[in-house]
């Protein structure tokens, strides 16, 4: 394949590549919205609104890479664009065997626009087998099937040989662009440039131009004159841009309204436009009213979040510039950007924090105005980063969009029928959070369909539905997100569980309640599955989640009913960023303990605390004993005031177990910005983090998760 990845001649003043970037995140954002509405698609009542938006994804990513020169994507997507277009016209009746031909030919789209992204590097995937089965179904010609539904792994197979280095979308065409009247002379030049600078595009060449403000080439290309336009749009403005094809040239590509010699297209000014029904609401075909020079402005790659304008909409003999464009939406940002603005953020919390701090001592009546002002600045600290904190959170339904597909071939492949449903979509949680949570979620989800659900014929005799159901949900619990995975399968088995603990020579007895047989299997390697599969059952799974959910400072917990089903709960804090607190103090020292994991706090009499073997204490709160951690004894703190003894307790939860904390004294509650203390210094037991507080000093932010499993040994 051509060199994709070049900048301008030297004589050039305009380079695309600049552009590649905003192109791959928008092809990747059309290919998944693709994916999903395939998904969504039921084949026996697809509309046409459906089919369409299907049509327009595949044409949107066609034109860029056809722009761009990346004519392996450019050919694969166009002929799903053949497909879809025959589907929407109701001239096919869609088939799963369509939609799984799609889905596989979007997986390969990927793989394509990731290997140019990486500056072409590796060998390039094959796609002619691809190719061959979507032109036989766009046919009208049927696929056997000979494999369940398609891996997202393994789009094409491996031996097919690799299609050309430069595909056309269609055969070269000679044509006469006209182009004026211009605003500046070199505007004309910049289109020859672009001929010359883009692989593949054609060639162009002058011709004697009727006047001095129009200029008039003669082109060879293989390109469409829509992807021409969007391509010009860049230097001139489409309406000054006139595509002509030679008379004695055959029409290209009949079928479709985006080629010359469809009705309305110059090579046919004297027809009356034959585009059926279905070509009506969409500016972008050469069989739609006033097409081509009145066709609707597309949006280009350089765009963010435009829509496209209905060409009903659009007044006859009217110009690009009289339909009006909707005002973008949304804009990119990089991460790094918004992170640092988190950080500049949580220096001013720290700043005003330090300001308040100060000011205590000073006279009200004296520095009315001055106090007046820090309240201000504190309300309005506190409001600047709620805000910005917002900015990094996204909806769940990012994370749970990857899941239908996933399960959909899983099923297919176990022999399964089962039902995804998604609740609380649009409970938000921090970028980071969600990165890290994805894959926990998949083995959760996967486990479920692999473990959980029963074969059809097996929950028909246990008189269930023979579909089963998994539900993914998310919700906020104060100042936590938990998402549950549910499933109404088989549910665990409370003595095949403790069995094969006794293999592994765990310690378990039969007086052991269910909640903790269920965290046995959280144990490293542990695993029931008498088959050992692909899927799951090498037993590498449930530990690594709980060990990845921990180290977000989440917690997760199980619930089953055998026969019934099975569910997961994470919890999870809403932001690694900044959290609510407790300040303690031991000594001089102090430190933070996460608002979310203190249960409750208490003044103790030297009496109640009792001392078990190898110096272990133990409390007895409420008719319950729980294991005391003297925090002056974990972190070796010097003691100045002899006198002083730790009488307060501070009850603190994690993995489902409590612990009493010993210390001086409660300092109050306060938001805290968190900060990494392994990439500044290095990790310390028992911490999870640092922050500063209001007078400058530095105070440890307590892993209660690691002081709890501490207690237990």
């Amino acid at each position: 394949m051509a060199e994709t990845h070049q900048d301008s001649g030297s004589g050039g003043d305009f380079d695309l590549s600049q552009f590649y970037q905003i192109f791959f995140e928008e092809a990747g954002e059309n290919l998944d919205q693709m994916e999903q509405m395939l998904l969504n698609l039921n084949l026996e009542t697809a509309d046409d609104e459906e089919l369409n938006g299907i049509f327009r994804c595949a044409h949107s990513v066609k034109g860029g890479a056809a722009t761009f020169g990346f004519a392996d994507v450019a050919e694969l997507t166009h002929q799903m664009e053949s497909l879809l277009d025959r589907l929407r016209r109701h001239e096919l009746q869609p088939t799963a065997i369509m939609v799984d031909v799609l889905l596989e030919s979007a997986d390969a789209s990927r793989s394509l626009l990731a290997r140019h992204q990486a500056g072409d590097e590796g060998e390039a995937l094959p796609t002619a087998d691809l190719v061959r089965r979507i032109s036989i179904l766009a046919a009208g010609g049927d696929l056997a099937p000979q494999k369940p539904a398609a891996s997202a792994a393994a789009p094409a197979p491996a031996q097919v040989a690799t299609p050309k280095p430069v595909a056309k979308i269609s055969g070269d065409r000679e044509l006469v662009i006209t182009i004026g009247p211009l605003d500046r002379p070199d505007q004309a030049d910049a289109i020859q440039e672009l001929f010359r600078d883009i692989p593949g595009l054609g060639s162009i060449q002058p011709a004697e131009s009727p006047n001095g403000s129009h200029r008039v080439f003669k082109a060879t290309t293989a390109s469409s004159d829509e992807d021409l336009l969007d391509l010009f749009a860049f230097h001139v403005a489409r309406d000054k841009v006139q595509i002509e094809q030679k008379a004695d040239e055959p029409a290209v590509d009949e079928g479709f309204g985006f080629f010359d010699g469809a009705a309305g297209s110059p090579g046919a000014v004297a027809e009356e436009p034959k585009a059926p029904a279905a070509e009506k609401g969409f500016g972008f075909f050469d069989g739609s009213p006033g097409a081509p020079k009145q066709a609707v402005e597309q949006p280009s790659v350089a765009t963010v979040s435009q829509e496209v304008v209905p060409a009903s909409k659009v007044p006859p003999k009217a110009g690009p510039a009289a339909a009006a464009q909707p005002e973008a939406a949304t804009i990119r940002v990089a991460i790094s950007k918004v992170d640092q603005l988190i950080n500049l953020v949580g220096e001013l919390v720290i700043t005003q924090a330090m300001l308040a701090q100060n000011s205590r001592a000073l006279d009200p009546a004296v520095y009315q105005q001055l106090l007046t002002g820090l309240a201000d600045l504190d309300r309005n600290t506190r409001d600047l980063q709620e805000s910005v904190m917002s900015i990094r959170m996204i909806p769940m339904s990012i994370v749970f969009s990857r899941f239908p597909r996933m399960l959909r071939d899983l099923a297919s492949k176990l022999g399964k029928k089962v039902e995804f449903v998604t609740q609380g979509e649009a409970t938000e949680l921090d970028k980071g959070l969600v990165e890290k949570i994805t894959d926990p979620l998949t083995h959760l989800v996967r486990n479920s369909c692999d473990h959980g659900i029963e074969m059809p014929a097996e929950r028909i005799a246990a008189g269930k539905s023979e579909s089963g159901t998994i539900t993914l949900s998310a919700s906020h619990q104060g100042g936590s997100i938990v998402i549950e995975v549910r499933d109404d399968g088989r549910g665990l088995s409370r003595s095949k569980i403790l069995n094969k603990a006794r293999e592994r020579g765990l310690d378990v007895s039969d007086q052991m309640s269910d909640a903790e047989v269920w965290q046995l299997i959280f144990a490293p390697g542990f695993s029931t599955a008498a088959v050992v599969t692909d899927v799951s059952g090498r037993g590498v799974g449930m530990d690594v989640v709980k060990k990845n959910i921990a180290a977000l400072n989440g917690t997760v917990d199980i619930d089953s009913a055998e026969g019934y089903g099975m569910k997961v709960s994470v919890r999870l804090p809403l932001t690694l960023a900044i959290m609510d607190g407790m300040s303690v103090g031991v000594g001089e020292e102090v430190y933070i303990l996460p608002l979310s994991s203190v249960i409750e706090s208490f003044q103790v009499k030297a009496e109640a605390v009792s001392t078990v073997g190898q110096g272990s204490q133990l409390v007895k709160v409420r008719d319950e004993y729980m294991p005391v951690i003297e925090l002056e004894k974990v972190f070796q703190i010097p003691r100045f005031d002899f006198e002083k003894s730790s009488d307060i307790m501070v009850v603190v939860e994690a993995d489902g177990s409590r612990v009493a904390l010993l210390v001086d004294e409660l300092l109050g509650q306060q938001q805290v910005v968190v900060k990494n203390l392994e990439s500044n210094y290095r990790k310390v037991p028992n911490v999870s983090g640092a922050t500063i507080l209001g007078d400058g000093k530095v105070a440890l932010i307590l892993d209660t998760g690691a002081l709890v499993r501490r207690s237990r040994h």
